[in-house]
């Protein structure tokens, strides 16, 4: 009983971030399982087989509000399906020890990423979508963040919604609702190379249910949160909190322990409060700005922080 709580806590807050964010369940959810001690390879498999439900349910309700184009999701999932299944047989294959610091690591690169790209401001999307030959490029970010999802644990939505929202070329509703419904056929892959590697004997029941616990409780509260919380805040509040439980083991795996690895943990702490009182003074600043200009025009341009204080 206990493991089950700490699990749902685990997936709870995954989903919190994840309903905030549009992104980051999986990122959160393992670095939540890897904090009560569950093996890497265990907690992706278990991640991504908590998944498949929670996306499939994600991806429908997208589809039934016109958020999801087909085409994208043709061209990004299947090469998905391929890096993800990779991944999991890759990761499957490592003893737990090596496996560790490896996902750390990846998970380190992860809440940088998402650190950054919600401390760096906004950028202007355009309500348009890819042409024929534009479709071409999601085919190596399929791979790629397929990949990285299955061994990091998580990265399929900050690579994939991140990318095409940068791009300019895919609306943000589209995005987010495409690259979700991408990931039904991703984490259905992934959980495949874990079974096969790993076989079912490895994987905990409770360690599943409790990530759909923590998720379904986490759904209702995450809608409040991105009505009532700045977006910027959440995503400069999880990718730190990706950072600092992971940064030690990386440290580790490099030869840095003892003080010195508490003294950069504790220096990146600080480092991580100064950005999030910067992303504050931000929407304060911003909200200021918003307030004392009058009511524009919809024009094709949406800004992006916009959009996902929005969503």
């Amino acid at each position: 009983m206990p493991t089950l709580v700490l699990v749902a806590v685990a997936g709870f807050v995954a989903q919190l971030v994840d309903g905030s964010l549009g992104m980051a369940f999986g990122v959160t959810a393992t670095t939540g399982l890897l904090t009560v001690g569950t093996a890497p390879a265990v907690a992706s498999a278990s991640v991504h087989l908590a998944e498949v439900g929670t996306a499939v349910a994600s991806g429908a309700s997208h589809w039934r509000l016109g958020n999801v184009d087909w085409r994208i999701v043709a061209w990004l999932a299947l090469p998905g399906a391929v890096g993800g299944f990779a991944g999991a047989t890759m990761l499957a294959s490592l003893a737990s020890e090596a496996a560790r610091p490896w996902m750390a690591v990846m998970l380190v690169g992860l809440g940088l990423y998402v650190l950054l790209r919600f401390s760096l401001g906004a950028s202007p999307v355009r309500t348009r979508t890819l042409s024929a030959r534009g479709h071409r490029w999601l085919v190596p970010l399929g791979l790629a963040a397929g990949f990285i999802d299955a061994t990091g644990g998580g990265g399929w939505g900050p690579m994939s919604t991140s990318t095409l929202l940068s791009s300019g070329r895919v609306s943000p509703r589209h995005a987010i609702g495409s690259v979700t419904t991408s990931e039904t056929v991703v984490s259905l892959a992934a959980s495949v190379g874990f079974l096969t590697t790993l076989g079912g004997d490895m994987l905990s029941v409770t360690v599943i249910v409790g990530l759909l616990i923590g998720g379904v409780l986490a759904a209702p509260l995450a809608a409040w949160v991105v009505r009532s919380l700045p977006t910027r805040l959440i995503g400069v509040g999880a990718g730190g909190l990706i950072i600092l439980t992971n940064v030690r083991v990386v440290l580790g795996a490099v030869g840095v322990v003892g003080t010195t690895s508490t003294v950069l943990t504790v220096l990146f702490g600080v480092v991580w409060i100064a950005v999030l009182g910067r992303a504050l003074r931000s929407v304060f600043a911003e909200r200021a700005a918003s307030a004392s200009e009058p009511a524009s025009t919809e024009s094709d341009v949406v800004p992006l922080q916009a959009h996902h204080d929005r969503s």
